[in-house]
């Protein structure tokens, strides 16, 4: 005899189905996507995903915390890789033009999130913030260990040129050819930052 499934890990598969087909739609076809459809791609209940998520907006900002690991890993350098600030920079530049190759590329989803939801103190746009901060404080960490001039401001200068590439990407669909590559190493030039290891 089958023993009977305890009643959290039920919640949990729920749970999960509920986020797996939530990421998916709302990057594909974007937030407005409707409560019944999202739970018939889950394969749950109306109620089942309204006694997880208080709202759609929290469903949609928990969709989205989950996806950020798994952008991360997708982007950025490990932790162990030895290459110089400024490789490790333009890593994820180079990362950014091999994913939009991809048919399925339809750019960064925290901006396409934070741009779609509109209102700042939305969920989930504090969760597109925070998600967009870690990778200007990412920049701001290598620019600081490479030597740039002006740290912060190539950060942001590097942020922009990142979200500004995805969002051409989609818009003119088509590859950026080298372009934000190209982009970040004017800006990297330009802030002093050397192909050099930074001094032990």
């Amino acid at each position: 005899m089958t023993e009977p499934t305890p009643p959290a890990a039920a919640t949990a598969s729920t749970r999960d189905r509920l986020l797996d087909a939530a990421t998916r739609l709302f990057y594909e076809e974007g937030v407005h996507v409707g409560v019944d459809t999202l739970c018939r791609a889950a394969g749950v209940s109306k109620r089942s995903m309204y006694k997880l998520f208080e709202s759609k907006d929290e469903l949609v900002a928990a969709s989205l915390e989950r996806s950020a690991p798994d952008h991360a890993l997708a982007l950025l350098p490990a932790a162990d890789d030895c290459r110089s600030p400024r490789a490790r920079i333009l890593h994820v530049f180079e990362r950014l033009e091999y994913l939009e190759r991809d048919h399925e590329f339809r750019g960064c989803p925290f901006v396409a999130v934070a741009i779609q939801v509109k209102a700042p103190e939305h969920p989930a746009s504090r969760v597109a913030r925070r998600q967009k901060d870690g990778l200007t404080s990412f920049f701001q960490y290598e620019a600081e260990r490479g030597g740039a001039s002006d740290p912060a401001l190539l950060a942001r200068q590097l942020t922009l040129v990142f979200d500004g590439a995805s969002a051409h990407s989609v818009v003119q669909a088509k590859d950026l050819d080298g372009l934000a590559i190209a982009t970040a190493r004017t800006l990297l030039d330009a802030a002093g930052v050397s192909a050099s290891l930074p001094d032990k």
